[in-house]
């Protein structure tokens, strides 16, 4: 039997998209700089789309191929930093539109881009020691994002959506290297969503204690894996993914550290190594807790990777972080192609900065507490038609009494 890891993989990220240049420009931003960034387009959250929509849209494609075995899910975990409610978890609406059983635990974790991966390592560590050898868990990371034009360069970095990973002890997607997880965390103040509407972001703090995380995260690996070496023991390596422009950053900073060598050589490795992982990134944006898992379906679905270790970092602002590492399964790349992620990113509609003002108050507001709210659905047919074909997805129909209300459709 294979370590504990990743069963299955999807990831939803809504039926909108935006180009950054044109958000640049509507913004009266530098142009010059959108080649730092590394990114092409950013998902745009729709009036009828919020965390739970995300979460269950993105699980529900999971849950569905096991059938029966659907039951064996013991474990959901929602990772957020777009909570609807400071009691009521997004899990307990996912567990109700996903049909799952009763005999299910069912929690909310926050630790901004973070909560995710240490969802995933204690589910691990859990199906490990289950009785039930069919046991599962379900951790999906979901998030949207209030930016507007106070957060300056930060706002074209955003995405909307979720990405799901279903775990279990006998993984067809990514085995976990059991006991290899190096840990570097501290209390910064980098970013932050002090209130539901607003997110406060230093840009030179997150960088700086992104690229100290991993060094840390990395030196800790080592510790616990002392033969390891980060030029040649990992085929691939997949990061959290705020923006490719920081992904190429760390990557050169630890090879100077771990293993220099002239910057063409640094170029290629990254080339090889990396860019694959980039491919979904680049035109979503930041998925949170998800963009690392959106980065590790961009390799599998974009390189040859069966077969292959790999070497993930995990970063959340406040901050946590952590270096692990995996293998690839023999026919992961198979259970990628059936998500059909690839298909569902190409088919979102582009829209215009002059649209995306338009839907931007929805993204502002749809965290706030509302004890009454009808969805504004006048729009589905020209935002959701395109992808229509990839079945039904969950929609927000309204609040009554501060209870959310979805359908199908």
């Amino acid at each position: 039997m294979a370590h504990a890891g990743i069963d299955g993989l999807n990831a939803y990220c809504g039926f909108a998209r935006l180009p950054v240049r044109e958000l640049f420009e509507g913004r009266g931003l530098d142009t010059d700089r959108i080649g730092n960034l590394g990114l092409e387009h950013r998902s745009v959250l729709l009036p009828w789309e919020d965390p739970v929509t995300n979460a269950v849209n993105a699980a529900k494609p999971l849950v569905d191929a096991l059938g029966d075995a659907a039951e064996d899910i013991e474990l959901l975990v929602t990772s957020t930093e777009s909570g609807v409610d400071f009691s009521k978890s997004i899990a307990s609406y996912a567990h109700r539109y996903l049909g799952l059983s009763r005999r299910c635990r069912i929690m909310e974790v926050k630790q901004a881009c973070y909560g995710a991966t240490g969802m995933l390592q204690l589910a691990a560590g859990y199906l490990a020691g289950s009785a039930n050898p069919q046991a599962r868990a379900l951790v999906v990371a979901t998030d949207i994002s209030p930016m507007d034009e106070r957060a300056k360069y930060a706002e074209p970095t955003m995405g909307n959506g979720a990405v799901a990973v279903l775990l279990s002890a006998d993984p067809r997607v990514l085995a976990l290297d059991a006991g290899r997880n190096g840990l570097h965390s501290f209390e910064t103040m980098d970013t932050a969503r002090p209130a539901p509407d607003f997110d406060y972001v230093d840009a030179d703090l997150s960088l700086l204690s992104y690229l100290e995380c991993l060094s840390g995260s990395y030196a800790d690996y080592r510790r616990l894996a002392p033969g390891a070496d980060f030029a040649t023991t990992f085929d691939h390596l997949v990061m959290h993914t705020p923006f490719p422009g920081m992904v190429k950053a760390a990557h050169r900073k630890l090879m100077r550290e771990v293993a220099p060598g002239p910057p063409k050589a640094i170029e290629a490795d990254f080339a090889r190594r990396i860019a694959p992982s980039l491919v979904y990134p680049r035109t979503v944006g930041n998925l949170c807790s998800g963009s690392i898992y959106l980065a590790l379906a961009s390799l599998i679905d974009n390189a040859s990777a069966e077969g292959t270790r790999v070497g993930l970092y995990s970063y959340g602002s406040g901050c946590a972080s952590e270096f692990f590492s995996g293998v690839v399964q023999p026919g992961a790349s198979r259970e990628l192609a059936a998500a059909g992620i690839a298909d569902r990113v190409r088919s979102r509609q582009e829209i215009s900065f002059a649209e995306y003002e338009k839907l931007l108050p929805w993204a502002r507001e749809c965290l706030l507490p509302r004890q009454h709210l009808r969805t504004d659905l006048s729009t589905w047919d020209e935002y959701a038609e395109p992808s229509r074909a990839h079945g039904q997805v969950l929609v927000l129909t309204g609040i009554e009494n501060y209870h959310r209300s979805y359908e199908w459709r």
